[in-house]
C-alpha cells in the first residue's frame, strides 16, 4: 500500500514534456550545443555563443543528465537553479538569460533524469543523484565552491535543493520558489508525515544554515502559500519572504516585485563577508549553559557536595555522608564571620543562664540533647561550643 501512494506521489510530481523542446548536438569542435527540436536553431540564437557551455554530465546511478552554464562577466555568485515539473531546459533558457544579466550571476541550470535530453527516469532519488553531480561539476570545471554558490529551487525543485542545501554548511544562500512541504502535502494537505512520503523538505530545511528566501503566490492552486510559509517559519536563518498578492504557480516571474526582491537578496549574500557569515553561525548554534559552580573530584558522595577542609591540619572532613566532621580538631563556625568557636559576634552569645550541668556549657534558648551527657540543652545552629567533648 505505501509502495503504491509513494509511486502515485511520484506520478504527481514529475510531469517531463513530452516530447522534450530541444536536442543536443555535437559540433565538429567537440562542442556540445542545444538544438530546438521545433526550428531546428540552437536555441541560444547563435551555434557558437562563449556564454554558454552546454554538458553532459554522469550521475552516480548511471544517468547522463544536460546542464546548461552561462556565464556573466561581472558575477560573483553563482546560481545552481532545479527548475519545476512540466518544463525543461528548452523552455527556461529565455528565463536564464534574464536572471543571469539581472542578477549579475553565473548560472546553472539542469535537467532532471528523464527530462529534455536527460536519460533515465525521473523519480526522487535521481533528482538527488542530478543536483549531487552537477555541483560536482560545477566545483571540478568551475572552481566553484560552496561559499559562492546560492541554491534555487522551483516546486519540486525545492527537494534536491534543500537535500543538497542541507550537507553544506558554508553555502552561501538558498532560494525556494513556490516550494513544498512535502510531496504528499500537495496532494492530501496532511498534517502528518508517512514514511513514504517524498521529498519531505520541512525535515530538511531544519538542517540548513545558510539564509533561506521563500518566495509564493498567495492564488497558488498548485502549491498552496501555506506550504511556502511553513518552509519560512521552519529556516534557521529565514530572510525577509516574499508573499505575492494574487501570484500563481508559474507565473510569478512576471510581477515586478519578484526580480526585485531577488535582486536585492543576491547584493546582500554578495556583500555578506566571511566575519558575518561566522557571527550568524555562532548565534544559531545552541550551545549549553555553562555553570557558574566548580565541581571539584574531592567530592564526598554522589550530589557533589564538597566538605571544607580542616583549619588546622587542611585535611577533608569526609564520612560516609557529609554531615559531622571526622577530623577531631575541626570546629564549627560562626555564621557571621566564619571564624570557628567566635563569641566577638551577636549570634555566639549565650542566650540564658541555663548550662548543662555535666559540661557546664553555656547555650542558647531551645531544646537540644546533649549527645554527651544526655541532658536537655538549648539547640541552635550558633550555639557556642565550650565542652571539651566537642
Amino acid at each position: 500500500m505505501g509502495c503504491c501512494i509513494s509511486q502515485l506521489a511520484a506520478k504527481f510530481a514529475f510531469f517531463p514534456p513530452s516530447p522534450a523542446t530541444y536536442q543536443v548536438k555535437k559540433k565538429d569542435d567537440g562542442r556540445l550545443v542545444a538544438v530546438s527540436t521545433t526550428s531546428s536553431m540552437p536555441i541560444s540564437g547563435a551555434a557558437d555563443d562563449p556564454s554558454l557551455d552546454v554538458l553532459l554530465v554522469d550521475t552516480k546511478r548511471g544517468n547522463k543528465i544536460v546542464a546548461f552554464y552561462l556565464k556573466n562577466p561581472y558575477a560573483k555568485l553563482t546560481v545552481l537553479y532545479s527548475h519545476g515539473n512540466a518544463a525543461d531546459l528548452g523552455q527556461l533558457y529565455d528565463l536564464f538569460v534574464q536572471l543571469k544579466a539581472n542578477l549579475r550571476v553565473n548560472l546553472m541550470g539542469y535537467d532532471y533524469s528523464g527530462y529534455g535530453a536527460s536519460t533515465g527516469k525521473p523519480s526522487e532519488f535521481d533528482t538527488y543523484a542530478d543536483i549531487e553531480a552537477v555541483y560536482d561539476c560545477l566545483q571540478t570545471e568551475y572552481g566553484i565552491s560552496q561559499e559562492d554558490l546560492i541554491l534555487y529551487g522551483q516546486s519540486v525543485g525545492s527537494g534536491p535543493t534543500l537535500h543538497l542545501a542541507a550537507k553544506l554548511p558554508r553555502l552561501r544562500g538558498v532560494v525556494l520558489h513556490s516550494g513544498i512541504l512535502s510531496g504528499l502535502r500537495v496532494l492530501c494537505h496532511a498534517n502528518f508525515t508517512f514514511c513514504f512520503d517524498i521529498y519531505k523538505n520541512l525535515n530538511k530545511i531544519q538542517k540548513v544554515k545558510s539564509p533561506v528566501l521563500v518566495i509564493h503566490g498567495t492564488e497558488d492552486d498548485v502549491v498552496s502559500w501555506i506550504h511556502g510559509n511553513g518552509l519560512w517559519k521552519m529556516s534557521r536563518d529565514p530572510y525577509e519572504p516574499l508573499w505575492i498578492k494574487g501570484g500563481g504557480h508559474c507565473n510569478l516571474e512576471l510581477y515586478p516585485d519578484y526580480i526585485r526582491h531577488l535582486c536585492r537578496f543576491i547584493q546582500e549574500m554578495e556583500c555578506m563577508t566571511t566575519e558575518i557569515r561566522l557571527k550568524k553561525i555562532k548565534q544559531t548554534l545552541r550551545l549549553p549553559k555553562r555553570s557558574d559552580t566548580t565541581i571539584s573530584t574531592n567530592c564526598c558522595c554522589q550530589i557533589k557536595c564538597r566538605l571544607p577542609n580542616c583549619l588546622n591540619c587542611s585535611k577533608v572532613s569526609c564520612t560516609k555522608c557529609c554531615y559531622w566532621p571526622k577530623c577531631p580538631k575541626w570546629k564549627p563556625k560562626c555564621l557571621v564571620c566564619w571564624k570557628p568557636s567566635c563569641l566577638g559576634c551577636s549570634c555566639m552569645l549565650p542566650k540564658c543562664s541555663c548550662a548543662c550541668p555535666e559540661c557546664s556549657c553555656a547555650c542558647p534558648k531551645c531544646s537540644f540533647t546533649c549527645p554527651k551527657c544526655s541532658c536537655t540543652c538549648p539547640k541552635c545552629c550558633c550555639w557556642s561550643v565550650k565542652c571539651s567533648c566537642w
